[in-house]
């Protein structure tokens, strides 16, 4: 399916069973073979520090893949241990930001303007009759439209991407949940047996589906199973 290019890298999220290999040659080496595309590690998850002897293993970096340290504290990671990594905080932090965000857009552009014709209507209209509606024609209609060059033309702490217009128009909860699963699981999803889950399509519908499913496996996974997270362009 074509598809516009995004504003952010597609992640993959890999996981490993409790005693593989998880290094990031390993994390690599399964999304070249499984997806034939190349990555970087992409530090998302934030890092869980317990109660009781996290102060001291906060400045470890042991079961963590490519972490990040802010005052000498370990914050993020690319990956590790399952149990290391605080999956529900990072998960809140982006159901957070993705309020503040749709918020800005609801004061800044739904509030200004009328609501547009979403990018899946358009690229229907492509794929219904190519010869008649190129894919570029189909995304010079899209951008056209008010809302979508309001979107394109607003300058402010938040970016606005044209192409999320479906879970914008759905509204603040869709909105979240749809980014909190994400941040949990990345685009793409390859399990520890090897299978791929990600979307069936790039609608809003199945893009939650494929949260739906892959968040689930993710917690059917021991503590001490292994996940990286890789940016593929």
């Amino acid at each position: 399916m074509p598809k516009p290019t995004p504003l952010t890298d597609q992640v993959v999220t890999v996981c490993f069973a409790p005693g593989e290999d998880a290094d990031w040659f390993s994390a690599s080496e399964k999304v070249n073979d499984l997806l034939n595309a190349n990555g970087t590690p992409a530090r998302r998850y934030r890092v869980r520090h317990r109660s009781l002897i996290g102060w001291l293993t906060r400045f470890f970096g042991y079961y963590l893949l490519d972490a990040a340290r802010k005052f000498g504290a370990i914050t993020m990671a690319a990956g590790g241990r399952k149990g290391r990594l605080d999956l529900n905080a990072t998960a809140a932090k982006a159901a957070g930001d993705a309020i503040l965000r749709w918020r800005a857009w609801n004061q800044h552009i739904n509030n200004t303007t009328k609501p547009a014709r979403t990018w899946e209507d358009f690229l229907a209209q492509h794929h219904a009759d190519p010869a008649k509606v190129s894919i570029n024609e189909a995304r010079r209609r899209f951008q056209q439209q008010p809302r979508v060059l309001a979107m394109l033309a607003y300058v402010g702490a938040h970016t606005f991407d044209p192409y999320e217009l479906a879970a914008y128009q759905a509204g603040e909860a869709t909105y979240a949940g749809l980014h909190w699963r994400i941040a949990m699981v990345g685009d793409v999803l390859i399990t520890v047996e090897g299978k791929v889950l990600k979307p069936t399509s790039d609608t809003v519908a199945d893009q939650l589906r494929f949260g739906n499913e892959a968040c689930a496996y993710l917690r059917s996974l021991k503590s001490s199973a292994r996940l990286c997270a890789v940016a593929i362009a």
